[in-house]
């Protein structure tokens, strides 16, 4: 069982920096390499004075290792007076007089909390117990206070609790989700679409799963925090593979000009410093906007589906959208608790992944099995039987990295399954037949939502805390001694003796029991007729226009369409519309083409070119795959 903290540190102001006063233990975990450059996260504007008091802040930092592994740094940060406490300090005009001058200017001091786990309130509790008992003078050792810290011991995953005690007359209970695999959210994805909107939060998960780079910026530390864990969350099952990074030091803005993807978040303070960035998508928690680049073309979810879960959040997110123009609307009901409001929106998006990725078992070719599974995923089969060889959106997901991951992990026939796994094999159908009929979506989307909730919180019965908070307005006393030097011996101590108890206690052990995968329904297009139709006439209009743009020497229309069009030649009736325009325009222009229309005309006709060698190629290999199917 891993303890609740690794590391307990103790950071300040040195030069202008922040530099490690003490950190406990004083040795690396053998399993654990101790975070660097944590400094820098701990004030990510920089370790600056202040002339007023303020009040005691927290915020979680995610930092990554290079096993890829995450660190979660909680930080409760507080200002000390900056004075000479001998009372020998010369004041210009006046004599000394051996008494305290009050305050003038404060520094910042962090107290820290590193750990593997993502228990973002327990931490909170903690650092603020500790921070209570420094700030009010209470009759408790701060020694045994850290050493409880860093010798507990959280239980296995599973649904397990634990209560526990720092000795300082605080009841605290951890309690772990029924599932690693799923995400623990709280209500940060409900905030998310509080903060920008329905549609603005579509194209940040397009963005993301696209593989865009995706900035947020506000005022809050915090928030930054939860919006990137809420936008990574969404993706599941996917798991975001790039750098992710929800708060960002200032000594390090250059990470922005990184060429991969990244989800990154930074203060508004530098909001004048980001705008210039040409190819990220920036999203303004504080005032509900997002901007999108005009280089970055972003890719859409399929229709239907884009339609159908936006219609869902609406329903789930404005529940009374339906009846607001009715003359005798029904009595308001009260609004859905924060937490469950949170769990139905990861619902409706766990039933998007289910219907994007129906039946994509059937296309998964397991190669080798020992040592470790090598899969393959047959992705032009599985866009072709969908019936969305020529969307954009899902092809580059099937390309990205995330879905590799998923593949690999997901892909062997005999392992633990989740929740995601049951509604992919089971519910597709379900989901599909409750296309028209609200009612039946909500009642599915709050059956998905309690499950999510049970996950998080697996006992609420017993889900009670107790812990002291410091007395109000503490942080505005005028003469508050600074944070005492701990004395590392006996942390040492005790901590050692906290280990051995704990050691010796049982494990709740509740390993999950693995099983053969369902297969699932197979692969079945996704497309509606009608919408084919017209998406076919969509196409062949955008190839029509974008080869006119070219012979009218109108280079910006072309640009704007010429992306369009590529897209669209994966299309065979918008190859053969290809050819029958540039005929055309022949008999019509004997005119010599100049450079710049020559390069759009050669583009055009390279990619009709490499899209029918790819489907020859593909109409091969099916054919042979049937022809040793029927031997």
């Amino acid at each position: 069982m891993p303890p609740v903290a690794k590391h307990f540190l103790i950071l300040g102001p040195a030069e202008g920096l922040g530099k490690i006063i003490q950190r406990f233990p004083q040795k690396d975990w053998e399993d654990t390499p101790f975070p660097q450059g944590i400094e820098l996260f701990c004030q990510p504007g920089g370790w600056q004075l202040s002339k007023e008091r303020k009040q005691p802040t927290f915020f979680v930092v995610v930092l990554t290792d290079i096993d890829s592994e995450r660190h979660y740094c909680s930080c409760l940060t507080f200002y000390e007076a900056e004075i000479n406490l001998q009372g020998t300090k010369e004041i210009e005009g006046e004599e000394e007089s051996g008494l305290i001058p009050p305050a003038e200017v404060f520094a910042p001091k962090s107290l820290v909390l590193v750990s593997r786990l993502d228990y973002p309130e327990i931490f909170r509790a903690c650092l603020g117990l500790i921070y209570t008992v420094y700030v009010d003078s209470l009759n408790v050792s701060l020694e045994t206070l850290i050493a409880n810290l860093c010798s507990c011991l959280v239980p296995a995953s599973g649904g397990s609790q634990k209560l526990f005690s720092l000795g300082a007359g605080d009841r605290q209970l951890i309690q772990t989700p029924l599932h690693d695999s799923l995400p623990v959210t709280g209500t940060s994805v409900a905030l998310l679409f509080q903060q920008l909107g329905i549609q603005n939060v579509l194209s940040l998960f397009c963005a993301v799963l696209t593989e865009n780079k995706v900035l947020f910026h506000s005022a809050s530390f915090q928030r930054l925090s939860d919006a990137c864990r809420a936008l990574e969350s969404l993706m599941f099952p996917l798991k975001y593979s790039y750098p992710y990074i929800p708060i960002l030091p200032a000594q390090l803005l250059e990470v922005l000009s990184s060429p991969t993807p990244f989800i990154i978040g930074v203060h508004s303070v530098f909001r004048n410093d980001i705008h210039e960035l040409l190819d990220v998508i920036i999203a303004d928690l504080d005032g509900g906007t997002i901007k999108i680049p005009e280089c970055i073309h972003l890719s859409q979810l399929p229709e239907p589906l884009l339609h159908q879960t936006q219609m869902a959040l609406s329903l789930v997110l404005h529940p009374d959208l339906e009846t607001a123009d009715y003359a005798f609307p029904p009595p308001r009901t009260a609004l859905s608790h924060s937490k469950m409001l949170d769990k139905e929106v990861r619902a409706i998006f766990l039933r998007l992944f289910a219907q994007l990725f129906q039946g994509y078992r059937s296309c998964l070719q397991l190669i080798r099995i020992h040592a470790e599974p090598v899969i393959h995923f047959h992705k032009a089969a599985f866009l072709g039987q969908r019936g969305l060889i020529e969307n954009d959106f899902l092809t580059k997901v099937l390309n990205g990295m995330a879905f590799a991951g998923f593949v690999s992990e997901r892909g062997p026939p005999f392992r633990v399954c989740d929740l995601f796994d049951e509604l992919v094999a089971f519910e597709v159908e379900r989901i599909k037949a409750e296309e028209g009929n609200p009612p039946k979506m909500i009642k599915h989307v709050r059956e998905l939502a309690e499950q999510l909730l049970k996950n998080e919180n697996p006992n609420p019965h017993i889900a009670f805390q107790k812990v002291p908070r410091p007395t109000e307005g503490s942080h505005l006393r005028v003469h508050i001694l600074p944070f005492p030097r701990i004395n590392e011996c006996r942390v040492q101590e005790l901590l050692q003796e906290g280990l051995a108890r704990s050691q010796g206690a049982p494990s709740a052990t509740r390993g999950d029991k693995k099983c053969v995968v369902p297969a699932g329904p197979p692969v079945v297009s996704i497309m509606e007729k009608g919408s084919t139709v017209f998406n076919s006439a969509q196409r062949l209009e955008v190839v029509r226009n974008c080869i006119s743009f070219i012979f009218e020497n109108k280079f910006l229309e072309t640009e704007k369409t010429l992306p369009a069009a590529l897209r669209a030649l994966k299309g065979k009736a918008a190859r053969h519309c290809l050819t029958q325009e540039l005929g055309l325009h022949v008999k019509q222009n004997r005119a010599i083409l100049d450079h710049q229309q020559f390069d759009y005309v050669v583009r055009m006709m390279n990619c009709a070119l490499q899209v029918h060698k790819i489907l020859k190629l593909y109409d091969h290999v099916l054919e042979n795959g049937i022809l040793l199917l029927k031997g």
